[in-house]
């Protein structure tokens, strides 16, 4: 019989916590504080307009900009409007990600200037038909559950690059997209394909396909093109999200706590922004928030730094009731080692244990600057590998199994027994990739290490190309990219500006 107690949890699941309630609410109302006695400089009227008529205080006002101060009760009211849950679908409307507590989702980064070539292992600027193969990788593994470019298209016109970048992943992909856009007529055209994709605005109501990655600018900026993507995303329910990527010693306080006041005083602005253009615009927040390794002068990807911030944004979203744009699966490393594999196991595992809803930047390495096919493979397993500790280790009658421990009794074997067969599939974690053979069966197999079988894996994932797109949704897709690559055609390609 199960015995049933008062305030028993069951099922529970590992958690990771840095900051005490206390500190959250420290936190919190220091941002306010900044956010109305510093106040934000915002570089767009139609931004800075918006916000004195809920109620800021717009001062030093130039001729491109203005310092923006939000009363507190400003923050309070737009939360009361701001969604606790953001749903966004795949194309085909096949996957889903449903973005509130503790729901977690993996996923790719973007906008990578260089790639390491999956056939030949050189670093090299990103093209069309990277952008392409990261989306088909996606597509095959399983516990990539949405997709960012993981490059830049830097075979096209400068102005170009997002809508080439949009239809290579719905070219390979029917998976959740979180797009970027070079500025507004970048997502204008991108909301088009989108359509386009779905079968018109009506259907696009339905459910969005894909969401937006806006960046303010840190410390405590909004630019023009910043502000014109959050309001025309609120405009047409477009879940975005805001995300400021501050640097702690550099853009942002050394100390972490002080890095969290000033990304949270900078999240705080998109949301009341956004709640009044639009009561109840989708709308996600987080920040890539590291340090500045002192020595190098690098963004790093891969320091404990980086997932204790990302820690604590997370629980600070939480206690906020918002969902959270959390960062991992990356490193620091130049190519798919040993470096790459630490780094990205640490902080996909305390991402998961905290409970962010998208996590991204699988498969980045450099600092963000390069993205790897064999970290984005490799870490499917180890998104496996944290999943299968979060389910825990339920304690009930059947889990004990006493009546199979009788059944065998001392000195037996529970091989052949009904209870192996019927569980061992479901409690036990199988890897792929990860070898466990014997060494006499791992040399006969031809003695390959783990990176080798990675990149087996992803070659043959690359070598099985499937069609998603039927040609003449592809020819109106790629006329919307034609139809900006006409207009910008007397730009050229700068790719130093992707350095």
């Amino acid at each position: 019989m199960q015995v049933k107690k008062t305030n028993h949890l069951t099922h529970a699941t590992p958690v990771f916590e840095v900051l005490t309630e206390e500190e959250i609410e420290a936190i919190y109302f220091s941002a306010l504080s900044v956010l109305y006695e510093t106040g934000v400089r915002v570089y767009n009227k139609e931004g800075y307009d918006l916000a004195h008529s809920g109620g800021a205080i717009v001062e030093d006002v130039t001729e491109d900009s203005a310092l923006v101060k939000l009363p507190p009760e400003m923050v309070d009211k737009a939360r009361a409007t701001l969604p606790k849950k953001v749903v966004v679908y795949g194309p085909g409307r096949k996957h889903k990600m449903e973005l509130y507590k503790n729901q977690i989702y993996f996923g790719s980064g973007s906008d990578t200037p260089f790639t390491i070539d999956p056939y030949t292992n050189e670093r090299r600027r990103a093209e069309y038909k990277d952008v392409k193969n990261f989306a088909r990788l996606a597509e095959a593994l399983p516990n990539l559950d949405f997709h960012m470019s993981l490059g830049i298209v830097q075979d096209t016109s400068v102005g170009t690059y997002d809508r080439w970048q949009y239809l290579a992943m719905l070219e390979g992909t029917t998976k959740p997209i979180n797009i970027t856009a070079v500025d507004l007529d970048g997502l204008k055209d991108q909301l088009e394909m989108a359509y386009i994709r779905v079968g018109g605005e009506k259907e696009w109501l339905k459910g969005p396909i894909f969401s937006l990655y806006i960046e303010p600018v840190s410390p405590l900026s909004h630019s023009v093109e910043v502000i014109d993507k959050l309001l025309f995303s609120a405009d047409k329910r477009i879940p975005f999200v805001y995300t400021p990527c501050p640097l702690a010693g550099a853009t942002s306080p050394t100390t972490l706590a002080g890095t969290a006041v000033q990304a949270l005083t900078e999240s705080l602005l998109g949301i009341v922004l956004s709640q009044l253009r639009k009561p109840g615009a989708p709308m996600i927040i987080g920040g890539l928030m590291s340090n500045m390794d002192m020595r190098t002068a690098v963004y790093s990807y891969g320091s404990p730094e980086m997932a204790l911030l990302s820690a604590a944004y997370t629980q600070i979203t939480k206690w906020l009731g918002v969902p959270m744009y959390e960062t991992a699966g990356c490193s620091d490393t130049k190519l798919y080692d040993g470096q790459a594999a630490l780094e990205s196991t640490i902080n996909i595992a305390t991402a998961a244990l905290t409970g962010g809803n998208m996590i991204h930047d699988v498969g980045y390495i450099e600092q963000g600057l390069t993205s790897s096919p064999e970290l984005y493979v490799a870490s499917n397993e180890t998104i496996s590998r944290v999943k299968r500790i979060l389910r825990g280790i339920p304690v009930n009658d059947e889990t004990k199994a006493l009546d199979v421990i009788e059944d065998v009794g001392p000195g037996g074997h529970y091989l052949a027994h009904d209870h192996t067969f019927d569980r061992f599939k479901t409690e036990i974690w199988r890897p792929e990739m990860i070898n466990r053979q014997s060494h006499e069966e791992w040399e006969a197999a031809g003695s390959k290490t783990y990176r080798e079988r990675i990149h087996e894996k992803v070659v043959s994932i690359l070598d099985k190309e499937e069609t998603i797109l039927d040609e003449g949704m592809y020819k109106e897709l790629r006329r919307v990219c034609e139809l900006a690559d006409e207009r910008h055609a007397s730009e050229e390609l700068d790719v130093d500006m992707f350095v």
